[in-house]
């Protein structure tokens, strides 16, 4: 009778499953959400998920809602970043690129721009019948 031998992998190296004080936790998230920082940098830095700081984050955040004068200050509210319109960048003009382009026989070809009037595009068309 023959047997199959199933595969055991073996991991080795420090837990998966870490615990973080609630001074550590604090200190990540504040450092994660502070002006100019970026969450996923902070991810790798702390060797922490990205959905794990946003859990904490929102837990801090009920926290400080259900005890009004506990509410941890070094958490920064959200705010809104200002847009900002660059106004120096040109757009190309449509009459610089043709709406149509139409290839014809022996290498030869029709070019029609937005520009065209439609009698000119319509007379240009019957002229390749």
């Amino acid at each position: 009778m023959e047997r199959l031998m199933g595969q055991v992998t073996v991991f080795s190296g420090p837990e998966r499953r870490r615990r973080w004080s609630d001074e550590e936790r604090l200190r990540i998230v504040a450092e994660a959400f502070a002006p100019g920082a970026r969450v996923a940098d902070v991810c790798r830095r702390h060797d922490v998920s990205s959905g794990l700081i946003y859990t904490w984050r929102r837990k801090l955040r009920e926290a400080g809602a259900s005890h009004e004068g506990d509410a941890p200050e070094a958490l920064p509210a959200p705010v809104f970043a200002e847009a900002v319109m660059d106004t120096s960048a040109v757009a190309p003009r449509a009459a610089e690129h043709p709406a149509m382009v139409i290839d014809l026989p022996r290498g030869r070809r029709l070019s029609i721009f937005a520009a065209a009037s439609p009698a000119l595009v319509a007379a240009a068309l019957k002229g390749l019948r």
